[in-house]
């Protein structure tokens, strides 16, 4: 399966720390094993599916994009739960 990363999640993983990439990593890796593991979103967000895990013991969102027939998955953005969903529908 190919991963592809938006402009603004590539953004975002400029300012993580070393430990934080490897946790995010690790969450990627999960989704890559199972791609339906997130929670289907609904209204303005259908399509799209957030994987929740834990980055630094806080809780993270990462929302990404599962299209099976071309075997890909393209990776949104990711970070705590505050604005997520409004900054993710911008």
């Amino acid at each position: 399966m190919q991963i592809f990363q938006t402009s603004t999640f590539t953004k975002q993983l400029k300012k993580l720390h070393k430990t934080q990439k490897i946790e995010l990593d690790e969450a990627v890796k999960t989704i890559l094993k199972n791609p339906d593991i997130g929670e289907a979103k609904k209204g303005d967000l259908s399509g799209i599916r957030v994987y929740k895990f834990k980055m630094t013991k806080q809780l993270t969102l990462l929302a990404y994009e599962c299209n099976k027939k071309k075997s890909q998955i393209v990776l949104l953005a990711f970070g705590s739960h505050e604005n997520f969903y409004i900054k993710l529908k911008q």
